[in-house]
């Protein structure tokens, strides 16, 4: 392989350094062997001091040697490497290029120790229980979304997803597509796929929680939430109610142009459903007790997606426009391709960072940021409107909240904390079942029925919701536009 060994100095994911071959510490090398088998291959080259000099090898032939004969006695199974000499400016280097391995995990053993690395950034640590886990699968050629999971399909309902189909593909979701979405596996087991796209799905770390907070930040003393809400059931629907949210607490205003007037959101709604897409689908739903967060601020909507990036790589390193796409759930993104709610191409991170390019020549434009460590994936997405004076913005907030009445936001918080939850159960219910009585309703959100009729004179008379038909025999249909189409936007 015809590398230019200048081009790589300076330790990346992808790259290790070492001055000398540390004989009698071998691990203190070995490790990024394993870390490189274990994820995207990588590269080791002895002969560069840490100041990324170049200083050469005195006997590079016998440290070749070593080296070949330690990977093959200290490391199991085997890695493929290739080793090379190299020759720069007279001096002498040993250049070992690691392949990506398909039999993961690959151990260190040695001093009495079993030991799986990892790449995280620019440094080879030890795996710990989950990405250990996640090592085992995937040498196992299996994937988390693709296992059987705890629970009997039978014992599911899958309306949302064949709605959402239906609408977005125009035709029906037949029962032997279950098979080929991977819904169900060849053994007719619920697969942890399924279980996360059934309508309650009964996998609790698949949750979203998110908190609309009032100020900068959650302890600048301005009180409690504005809003805040628990998301569950099928991760379609999560989708879909947590765009409504971000919705629910933006405005929109409006600038002028030579023949139209255009909208100028908080946040552009392609960006943020693209960030809520990719925070569901690339998420590690291994990480237990660790759900998705969407917190709001007056100044910036912040998503915490549990699990770093899947080669190690740190995103703040990287150029988010050409970042490759690693995709740690196969299924799920599978499915949200081919409902048409993401590319099957990596293309989420740029299409957010377009989302916002339109607007740059606002004032207080801030393009997107993007974070991650080994365990967490952070998006920042910045407030289009946002004024310096929070407490202007409080004001304005409120009088241009979306789809909110002026006395509606003049109540008490409590109740319109109260108002909004029972709204969203109310849809998704209606969603489910058109049919549905407000006894039904009042079982479901643990009111009584007299408080129901309250909701619904309200969601009637604010245009959210209608009835057709007769009180015995109509259904209720759902027509606040901002919530029923947007899987006709997107």
């Amino acid at each position: 392989m015809n590398i230019d060994i200048r081009t790589l100095i300076g330790e990346s994911t992808a790259y290790d350094k070492k001055q000398m071959l540390e004989v009698k510490r071998p691990k203190s090398w070995l490790k990024s062997v394993s870390a490189f088998a274990n994820g995207e291959g990588g590269m080791l080259i002895f002969g560069i001091s840490d100041d990324n000099q170049v200083v050469g090898l005195a006997d590079a032939e016998g440290d070749a040697e070593r080296i070949s004969e330690e990977v093959k006695s200290k490391l199991d199974p085997v890695p493929a490497i290739n080793l090379e000499y190299k020759e720069i400016d007279g001096k002498k280097l040993v250049q070992i290029q690691v392949y990506p391995g398909q039999e993961t995990p690959y151990y260190y053993i040695g001093d009495k120790q079993r030991i799986a690395f990892v790449r995280v950034g620019n440094e080879s640590v030890t795996a710990d229980r989950m990405q250990l886990k996640s090592l085992v699968l995937k040498g196992s050629g299996r994937t988390y979304d693709s296992l059987p999971s705890n629970y009997r399909f039978e014992d599911m309902a899958f309306s949302k997803l064949k709605s959402v189909h239906y609408k977005r593909l125009q035709r029906s979701f037949e029962d032997n597509e279950f098979v080929s979405w991977g819904i169900v596996d060849e053994n007719a087991k619920l697969t942890n796929a399924g279980a996360l796209l059934a309508d309650e799905s009964p996998i609790r770390q698949s949750r979203i929680f998110c908190t609309r907070w009032n100020g900068l930040d959650m302890t600048n003393g301005l009180g409690e939430a504005i809003d805040d809400v628990e998301l569950e059931g099928c991760i379609i629907g999560q989708l879909q109610d947590a765009v409504s949210f971000v919705r629910n607490n933006s405005r929109r205003k409006w600038w002028k142009e030579n023949d139209y007037r255009e909208e100028l959101p908080d946040y552009p709604e392609r960006a943020v459903t693209e960030a809520i897409a990719n925070a569901i689908i690339h998420r590690d739903y291994m990480l237990m007790g660790s759900e998705i967060h969407i917190d709001m601020y007056d100044d910036r909507l912040e998503i915490y997606s549990p699990g770093g990036m899947l080669d190690g790589k740190l995103i703040q390193q990287l150029n988010p426009l050409t970042v490759p796409s690693k995709r740690r759930n196969p299924l799920l993104a599978d499915f949200f391709s081919r409902l048409g709610l993401m590319e099957r191409r990596g293309s989420g991170m740029k299409k957010i960072i377009d989302s916002y390019k339109r607007f740059e020549r606002r004032s207080n434009y801030h393009i997107p940021e993007f974070q991650s460590n080994a365990s967490e994936f952070h998006v920042v997405l910045w407030n289009l409107n946002y004024v310096s004076d929070s407490i202007i913005y409080e004001k304005e907030f409120q009088k241009d909240v979306i789809g909110m009445g002026k006395e509606f936001l003049k109540g008490n918080n409590k109740f319109r904390k109260e108002f909004l939850k029972a709204q969203r159960m109310i849809y998704k219910m209606i969603s489910a079942n058109p049919g549905i009585t407000i006894a039904e309703m009042a079982v479901n959100i643990g009111v009584s029925d007299r408080q129901v009729r309250k909701y619904i004179k309200r969601m009637t008379d604010m245009k959210f919701i209608v009835r057709d038909g007769g009180r015995k025999n109509g259904v209720w249909k759902i027509i606040d536009g901002d919530y029923e189409d947007f899987f006709d936007r997107i």
